[in-house]
């Protein structure tokens, strides 16, 4: 029967495929696909992990004392069944071989599909085992991690679609999951989903931030989705409303079909204006940049017709690799790539911003780690207490500069104190490449303007940087106090409440006045219902997602940016400024 599930709408479009879960309560296992010739080893590598478990079972009821409870050595005969029962062996095959699911996926796909039979049984022993079950998932996952899979490297390297699953399984795909950190996100942007929907996050959680990036339709914060839905459901993921439809009946399939039809028609229209210059009908020549996560998204930004990166998240490079960095030549090289894929463009790079929803690596994530991990040790904060994986950013970023221009910027500065640690790193980054004899360019320096305390006191950075760039995704969630990856009050982040367009537009009218170039680059920058606004408090740099690029050039070349000012100051003053906004 279909039934709907709400969320927050986080990246446009429609999509329609089967349901993929990955499990919430095994966040932690690695989930890629494999190519068909590889699920063999895979298929073999669960019998291993089984066949040692059996193995260690077996040793413990060979060795239990004589006084032991009965009742133990029963429970070790359930889970040595367990191990051995049809339904688990034959159903991670299946996904293995059918769907292509690396073994740890393939393990905990096929307990969901188990623990709901056992939910669903009458009798309250049987609906018990599935503790038991859940316990010999973990003890296979245990012993997976001795026998590392032949085909995990290959994992990121994605077939197109027809090539990974073949003829016999061209349909398509959507991820359902509790939450998905960053590093999921980059692991499943080359994969075969079309959309995806989790049960946690807000607008402008990083899980949403790379979905705008990817393009693709998302709804987050749908809160049960994961429960609700069951592998393999038809599910539509209206991404324009918010709303996940589960087992849709035919007449609305092909409503959405039509509705699909619709949005590629407008994009065609859209991609008309690729190579038409951003100008406002009054004349002013306003900047449309793209921001990306990994060198290989250079091509999409050029493609929108970006006219340079204005944000390079270079955490992205730093993130799943089992807290393993990235040494000096492996950032060099990324960093030259991005720089050479953009065309003699300028790349601006932002510094490591590790913390908050973005952890360094999942695995050695934990919530005692730091009460409140957006306050806590995170971006300039976490690279001014490690001065040496600082230092080796600067030199890889110094070194790449030789290549072509690229601009630096620092995140979450605050203090003097942090402006001047900052920029005495750099200049002993430089030093250091000098003494080597290592070539380097020159960079222009900027900083990120996301604090209140910050925006509200620019002296500092107007004196020490070339240029600032507004991160309105922070500065509005200091800003409210209100965390943006939280779905219990992602409905209080609002980019219109009178205090953050006070800051707002005081920032970029002080930067205006010093001749300090001044860009957004937060979520606000791509949302063309914003572009008109921003335009009229005399923004004239935009960074976004390329997938927003021609929406918000679209918005520009209908503005008259003259025209604006007058009414954007009215609605930055209103104490409505929703009102103000939708009256213009």
């Amino acid at each position: 029967m279909s039934f709907s599930i709400h969320g927050l709408a986080v990246s446009r479009g429609i999509a329609i495929g089967r349901a993929v879960l990955v499990a919430s309560s095994r966040a932690d296992v690695a989930h890629y696909f494999i190519e068909a010739d590889q699920a063999e080893q895979e298929v073999q590598r669960i019998r291993l992990a089984r066949d040692a478990v059996m193995e260690e079972i077996s040793r413990v009821q060979r060795e239990l004392p004589s006084d032991a409870p009965a009742e133990l050595a029963a429970l070790l005969d359930v889970h040595l069944m367990l191990l051995q029962d049809e339904q688990l062996s034959a159903g991670v095959k299946h996904w293995i071989v059918e769907r292509h699911y690396n073994a740890e996926w393939a393990i905990t796909t096929q307990y969901e599909v188990l623990a709901r039979q056992f939910d669903e049984m009458q009798d309250p022993y049987l609906r018990e085992r599935k503790a038991d079950l859940e316990q010999v998932v973990e003890r296979l996952l245990r012993g997976l991690k001795g026998a590392a899979s032949p085909v995990q490297q290959t994992a990121s390297r994605r077939a197109p679609q027809g090539e990974l699953l073949g003829d016999s399984m061209d349909v398509p795909l959507v991820l359902v999951a509790h939450d998905l950190s960053p590093a999921d996100m980059l692991q499943f942007k080359q994969s075969l989903f079309v959309g995806f929907a989790t049960d946690v996050g807000g607008r402008t959680s990083h899980t949403a931030i790379v979905a705008r990036s990817m393009d693709i339709p998302a709804v987050v914060g749908a809160r049960s989705a994961s429960a609700l839905i069951e592998q393999d459901d038809w599910v539509i993921i209206d991404g324009d409303a918010g709303v996940l439809i589960v087992d849709p009946s035919p007449i609305i399939l092909a409503e959405y079909g039509f509705k699909q039809r619709q949005a590629e028609l407008e994009r065609e229209r859209l991609n008309r204006l690729r190579h038409t210059p951003a100008l406002t009908l009054d004349g002013q020549k306003i900047e449309l940049l793209a921001n990306i996560e990994m060198p290989g998204d250079t091509a999409a930004a050029v493609q929108a017709g970006a006219v340079g990166v204005g944000l390079f998240r270079s955490e992205f490079l730093f993130m799943g690799r089992g807290g393993q960095l990235p040494d000096e030549n492996e950032q060099y090289l990324a960093y030259r790539a991005a720089v050479e894929g953009m065309q003699g463009l300028p790349v601006t790079i932002r510094t490591v911003d590790i913390g908050a929803d973005k952890p360094l690596d999942r695995s050695t994530r934990s919530s005692d780690d730091h009460l409140n991990p957006a306050l806590g040790l995170r971006a300039i904060r976490w690279s001014l207490a490690d001065p040496p994986m600082f230092l080796t950013q600067l030199r890889a970023i110094l070194r790449a500069a030789a290549h072509g221009p690229i601009h630096l910027l620092v995140p979450m500065l605050a203090h003097a104190r942090e402006i001047r640690q900052t920029l005495s790193l750099i200049d002993h980054a430089r030093a250091q490449l000098d003494n080597k004899g290592q070539v380097h360019g020159l960079v222009k320096l900027g900083a990120m303007i996301e604090v209140p305390a910050a925006a509200l006191h620019l002296g500092p950075f107007l004196q020490h940087f070339d240029f600032l760039s507004i991160g309105t995704n922070d500065l509005i969630q200091y800003t409210l106090a209100i965390d943006r990856a939280d779905e219990a009050v992602a409905h209080l982040y609002d980019p219109l409440h009178p205090a953050v367009l006070r800051l707002l537009a005081d920032t970029i009218a002080q930067c205006r006045a010093h001749g300090r170039p001044v860009s957004v680059c937060g979520e606000m920058a791509g949302d063309p219902a914003m572009t008109r606004l921003l335009l009229g408090l005399g923004l004239r740099s935009f960074s976004m997602h390329p997938a927003q690029l021609l929406l918000v050039k679209q918005q520009v070349l209908r503005a008259d940016a003259g025209k604006l000012q007058a009414w954007a100051r009215r609605v930055v003053e209103s104490e409505d400024p929703v009102t103000a906004l939708q009256a213009g």
